[in-house]
């Protein structure tokens, strides 16, 4: 069993209320997101393209972070969700240098944290806070495989801005735009 998000490009305007949420839902401090929304632009005047990617942690089947952490502290759940015991955590950094995504971060406190699929949320019924946010209807939230039965087969779990699918194996499903495909892309985020 693997849970998994899916992340429609088409839909995705880059208005930020899924970051927003889960900052909240986190209660983070300034300058720390577990979700961040951005835009990139790719191609030359006048013939230039955006999209707008929103990313967290890809609850990867062969996490880097994981293999890495000199305490144990990461885990993988039954369902497929990659977790920090924030206790055991010893703060080195392995897991944000590991990770090609550049997910998990140091907070404030010297412990490393990342998006946990809001899984006490999950074991209430509920969706992750990302998900329930999106006034798009852009993210999605379950089970790998009925994401992919649902959404079918065009998705990818690779694109230009998100390196390393082929070692990590991200249990993500997008439908990207053509433009998240060009390399040369630049984040116009400020």
């Amino acid at each position: 069993m693997a849970i998994g998000f899916y992340f429609d490009m088409t839909r995705c305007t880059g208005c930020r209320a899924c970051q927003v949420a889960c900052k909240d839902k986190n209660r983070l401090d300034v300058g720390t997101v577990y979700r961040h929304a951005k835009t990139f632009s790719v191609g030359a005047f006048p013939n230039v393209t955006a999209y707008s990617y929103s990313a967290s942690c890809n609850h990867c089947e062969s996490p880097a972070c994981f293999s890495v952490c000199p305490t144990g502290a990461i885990e993988k759940r039954e369902d497929g969700a990659v977790v920090i015991d924030r206790e055991a955590c010893s703060g080195d950094g392995s897991c944000t240098k590991a990770c090609p995504y550049g997910i998990p971060q140091i907070l404030p406190d010297g412990k490393a944290g990342k998006c946990d699929s809001c899984y006490l949320i999950r074991e209430a019924g509920g969706q992750p806070a990302c998900v329930a946010a999106c006034p798009n209807r852009a993210l999605d939230f379950g089970e790998y495989d009925d994401l992919a039965k649902t959404y079918g087969s065009d998705c990818v779990s690779e694109i230009a801005i998100l390196p390393g699918a082929d070692t990590t194996k991200p249990s993500l499903l997008i439908n990207a735009k053509d433009a998240a495909s060009e390399t040369g892309f630049v984040d116009v985020n400020w």
